[in-house]
């Protein structure tokens, strides 16, 4: 299939759609609230957790320990990922956390975290610094980039030599739109755990729960935009050839699947690429 024809049929069969705490219009401090309960519900659920030992077998194929986290957020997984390297897979990670609008109140709390760090100027996932070599990572928001830009992600981790792993819990299947129903329960219960307690939280979320339709809504929206598994193959055919290897499929996780799609060059990182080693991870 001819790559703009490969292109034109994935967006025939996914709905483009926005999300409305990504809309130009959508406050900016309801926003930050929206990503710090995703990602207390995150560490809350773990539901990435069953992703780890995949995630740690393309690290080690690619040569490197370091992770670049894409769309971040106000801090993602990778809390509760990082220990579980570190424990369970015996594979200590450091973690670069990258946003488009970066949380900064949210990641700069993620910067006491050993092995995290915050790159505070704005990132875009489609034009990656020159200066941020390592595996990237992106979860739960590859959806956001229409079938263009998703190539483009694609092909630029390729063309720099880099490792990309890209989760998805969002599906488009009606169990798992229905299960977004559960994500205000979720939301409702994290919230008075989240730290620092806030009052704004309080109201935003039970008197006022924009914060909790919003991941409602957004939730519904996610599972229409994502990508399906053919979606995927047709994004990566012919990327890397010879020298890229990819992965797709998924991985249950006891409550959800998880969509998984993991690209790695065979030969590994070159070393004068290599941003971080093993040997200066902090511990």
């Amino acid at each position: 299939m001819a790559y703009p024809a490969m292109l034109a049929a994935i967006a025939m069969r996914r709905q483009e759609w926005f999300e409305l705490h990504d809309h130009r219009l959508y406050p900016g401090f309801l926003r930050d609230m929206v990503t710090d309960a995703l990602e207390a519900i995150w560490n809350q659920t773990n539901s990435y957790r069953v992703i780890a030992p995949r995630l740690r077998a393309a690290m080690e194929e690619a040569g490197t320990h370091h992770i670049v986290d894409l769309c971040s957020g106000g801090g993602g997984p990778w809390i509760r990922l990082r220990e579980q390297f570190a424990t369970a897979e015996r594979f200590p990670v450091y973690v670069s956390l990258t946003d488009k609008y970066p949380n900064e109140q949210a990641l700069t709390r993620s910067r006491v975290e050993e092995g995290m760090e915050f790159y505070f100027a704005p990132v875009d996932a489609t034009g990656i610094p020159a200066d941020l070599d390592g595996f990237r990572t992106i979860f739960s928001t590859f959806h956001h980039f229409n079938p263009e830009e998703a190539r483009a992600i694609l092909s630029d981790a390729v063309m720099r030599h880099q490792g990309i792993a890209i989760f998805e819990a969002a599906k488009r299947s009606l169990r798992t739109m229905l299960a977004t129903a559960v994500v205000p329960l979720l939301c409702w219960y994290v919230t008075p755990r989240m730290r620092p307690f806030r009052w704004s939280r309080i109201l935003w979320t039970y008197l006022l729960p924009v914060v909790p339709f919003t991941l409602f809504a957004d939730g519904v929206l996610s599972c229409l935009r994502a990508y399906s598994l053919e979606d995927l193959r047709e994004l990566t055919d012919g990327l890397g050839g010879d020298e890229y290897r990819w992965e797709i499929g998924e991985q249950d996780s006891g409550r959800i699947e998880i969509t998984y799609l993991i690209g790695r060059p065979l030969q590994g990182f070159s070393p004068a690429k290599q941003f971080i080693s093993a040997a200066s991870i902090r511990r």
